[in-house]
């Protein structure tokens, strides 16, 4: 039976591996020496990576790769994405190519206003916490004038609070809704640190009046955080031509619109659709915001807040087809930022955002724009033409290979074979069993 470690945090990385080589690998000389031949071999660079989280014991790679050829607001870029998935790169490179001779994308920001909240617990009468808060509120802005110095000489800061009273949906329930504008950083922290010091400074003024010394319940703090659902924070991408210039050897124009919409209206009416529709976004999306150093995680929970922002989890994108005229758009709510965290630390960041001509927020969010709904495009023009699988399914075939340790002539042949044969695991794994 394992038994629990204690001071873990506190061993060195040799210790820590052996700890775990002892406990679940029993000894495995193989697996242990398989952490090492993944740590940099700059120890100054290995230092840096061991120090961006906790209890760190190798580094783990995924694939840097480049899709070129996005013409977006008449400036040609190439796009950095680090993801593992199979044809992420390649539709979105096909999708750019596509797009290229018909004006390419168009990108804007419609607002970057991002928010937080101080959670209180009240359960007095609600007239008294409104008053309190109309006579503090100018105090509780001026307790986090030191906070926001540099963020004010940057053009950013905090923009407003209100008290909302959301008793209705929970009992002695309300919230100081805040709003910021962080300009070039996502603002994570900054919010954090505004909202700590807001609402200690709302919860000491609050003892010390005597309106609640004189009621039978006082406000106390819930918590404080910023929220990743950020709705005003949003940016807008699309691509528009004449539906004659849709056609290809594939499809007619007019046949091939006509289809897309229909995909569209699936995904707006069925959430089982519509999740592997956004998931879709999501691979261009992830794979451009973990490449330049921003918080996925984040960029992901709102995005699909958002997508059920009517009630109902649907499509984030939209087409129509009016006057012989097809356009499809996206609007998406992004916190991004091109300072701060890992954009000044990591070295593939910084090289990644060097790619991107060194953007701005404002920027980034455009192209991150741009690369969801280029790969949206790609998957169901796939999927109302060919099929999804044969583009996939031909970019995996190097992954089975790779699974089955094929030599370089198994490769070529096995590649040749399939250019004309129905791509499977087992289809693949036959082809080469008879090769050998």
């Amino acid at each position: 039976m394992v038994k629990a470690v204690l001071g873990f945090s506190k061993k060195t990385k040799e210790e820590k591996i052996q700890w775990l080589a002892d406990t679940y690998l029993a000894n495995d000389a193989t697996a242990v020496s398989t952490l090492s031949q993944y740590w940099n071999s700059n120890p100054k660079l290995q230092k840096l990576h061991d120090d961006f989280i906790e209890n760190t014991i190798t580094n783990y790679y995924l694939p840097f790769g480049i899709a070129p050829n996005f013409l977006i607001n008449d400036q040609l870029y190439t796009l950095p994405m680090v993801i593992e998935e199979s044809s992420v790169v390649a539709a979105a490179s096909n999708a750019a190519k596509f797009w290229l001779d018909k004006g390419g994308f168009k990108a804007e920001v419609i607002s970057t206003i991002k928010n937080g909240q101080v959670h209180i617990n009240y359960f007095g009468t609600s007239a008294l916490i409104l008053n309190f808060f109309s006579e503090v509120k100018a105090l509780l802005i001026a307790s986090i004038s030191s906070i926001e110095e540099n963020m004010k000489k940057r053009g950013g800061g905090l923009l407003e609070i209100s008290l909302v009273n959301s008793s209705e949906k929970l009992e002695g329930y309300y919230q100081l809704h805040c709003t910021f504008e962080t300009k070039d950083a996502m603002g994570a922290n900054f919010i954090n640190t505004c909202l700590e010091e807001i609402a200690k400074t709302f919860e000491n003024l609050a003892k010390e009046h005597q309106a609640f010394k004189d009621s039978s319940s006082f406000p106390e703090i819930a918590l404080s955080i910023l929220s990743n659902y950020v709705p005003e924070c949003l940016v807008r991408a699309k691509v528009e031509c004449p539906v004659s210039q849709l056609s290809t050897s594939e499809i007619e124009g007019q046949l091939f619109a006509d289809k897309f919409l229909r995909a569209i209206d699936i995904a707006k009416t069925e959430p089982r659709r519509a999740v592997t529709h956004n998931k879709g976004i999501m691979n261009g999306i992830d794979a451009l915001v973990l490449a330049t150093g921003n918080d996925f995680r984040a960029v992901e929970a709102g995005v699909h807040a958002y997508a059920s922002k009517e009630g109902h989890y649907s499509s984030l994108t939209h087409a129509t087809i009016e006057d012989g005229i097809f356009t499809f758009w996206i609007e998406i709510p992004l916190a991004l930022g091109t300072v701060g965290g890992l954009t000044s630390l990591h070295p593939l960041v910084k090289f990644a955002l060097s790619i991107l001509q060194k953007p701005s927020a404002a920027q980034l969010m455009q192209i991150v724009a741009v690369a969801g709904l280029a790969q949206n495009f790609a998957a169901i023009r796939s999927l109302v033409t060919t099929g999804i699988q044969k583009g996939h399914m031909k970019m995996h075939l190097m992954n089975i290979l790779n699974q089955m340790d094929a030599n370089p002539s198994e490769k070529e042949k096995t590649v040749e074979h399939f250019k004309s044969h129905t791509i499977t695991h087992s289809a693949v794994v036959d082809f080469v069993d008879q090769l050998r």
